[in-house]
């Protein structure tokens, strides 16, 4: 009666390991996802960072060496040719004084003694001892020497003040703008030292004046992408200072040559931008371009996650369903991406279901087995 309880007891044993090992084996697989292909319209870009400044922009430099004087303009106003900016006190070097000096002194001698002798022949002309053509030889003499006594007046004048008497505002001392436009930057004041720009220095700057209204992007890009690019490629402009608003603008020039920057070769670029009165752009503010590389308008298309690569040869691939989470191996060939979606030159129609290889739905039995 024992053996037949114990056989029994391990038979209904064994029952129930067969029955769990059926049931474990008669639940689903995992469950992939698929997509299918679609057509959308791709446009592959690269982005160029850098800056807006103006198209026009001058530095007002003075004519002659030393002191401001008075400054009339403030940054950010606007100015036309022509306008008073700043006056300049002459600090007159002592050599160029000293001999400024010497020269009116000289001067000054030879016009006496030519006054003296004018006089004299003048005299002798009216009582008929001289004649006529010695008496205009001796007068011409006479003027001469009193245009070079003005000549070196004027030139001590200009030593010591920086303009002569009668030049008004046309004197060097009268700083005025080259260009119409705004104020950008004024970095001397009041009782500065200035410089005049001459063969061996560029001189003090007393402003800096720009045409806001032209405004130009100059940023760089990869010599991996220089290539894809040339003048009249549009780019849409961002600026960090004005959020979500797009200036269009159009590529006027491509550095001939690179620059090297942390390894990398990057060529200066430039385009014009289009404005409009809804913000005011200041210059200066850094700024991105996408630049549109290639364009194609409804194109077959997956997105790059449904993407694999062979381990072996790199050669792209995608699994297609063919039957109940049955898929096959495809090789596609890929046109241009815009690193979300990329276009399927061939390998899958629209219709295919593309396996979505790292995306995975379990099934309600498993989901309870691992509750």
């Amino acid at each position: 009666m024992k053996k037949t309880i114990i056989f029994g007891t391990i038979a209904v044993l064994l029952i129930a390991v067969l029955l769990w090992f059926a049931k474990k084996n008669s639940k689903s697989p995992i469950q992939y996802e698929t997509e299918k292909p679609f057509k959308t319209n791709i446009v592959k870009k690269t982005v160029a960072t850098g800056k807006v400044v103006p198209l026009e922009e001058a530095e007002i430099k003075p004519k002659v060496s030393g002191i401001i004087e008075e400054i009339f303009v403030e940054e950010g106003a606007e100015v036309a040719v022509g306008d008073l900016i700043a006056t300049i006190r002459v600090v007159p070097n002592v050599q160029s004084l000293n001999s400024a000096q010497g020269s009116v002194k000289t001067a000054q001698l030879r016009f006496d003694n030519a006054k003296t002798n004018y006089d004299r022949i003048k005299g002798l002309f009216e009582k008929g001892v001289k004649s006529r053509s010695e008496f205009e030889t001796t007068e011409l003499s006479y003027n001469g020497a009193q245009q070079d006594l003005r000549n070196a007046q004027d030139n001590l004048q200009i030593i010591k003040k920086g303009s002569a008497a009668g030049m008004g505002k046309t004197a060097n001392t009268y700083v005025k703008a080259e260009i119409s436009g705004t104020i950008l930057e004024i970095p001397v004041r009041k009782g500065n030292q200035v410089i005049e720009s001459n063969t061996f220095n560029a001189g003090t700057t007393i402003a800096t004046i720009a045409d806001m209204t032209k405004m130009i992007f100059e940023g760089k890009v990869d010599e991996a992408e220089v290539g894809k690019i040339k003048n009249g490629t549009v780019l849409e402009v961002s600026l960090g200072a004005i959020e979500k608003k797009k200036y269009p603008a159009k590529l006027n020039f491509i550095a001939p040559k690179g620059t090297e920057e942390n390894g990398a070769v990057q060529f200066k670029i430039k385009g014009d931008v289009t404005l409009d009165d809804e913000f005011f752009v200041r210059a200066g503010y850094s700024a991105n371009a996408d630049i549109v590389l290639e364009k194609k308008d409804s194109v077959l298309s997956i997105k790059e996650a449904l993407l694999q690569f062979d381990k072996k040869t790199e050669t792209p691939y995608v699994e297609v369903k063919t039957g109940d989470q049955v898929f096959e191996k495809r090789d596609v060939e890929l046109g241009i991406s815009d690193g979300i979606n990329v276009e399927v030159l061939s390998g899958v129609t629209i219709d295919d279901e593309i396996k979505i290889w790292n995306k995975t739905s379990k099934t309600e039995e498993e989901e309870n087995d691992n509750n």
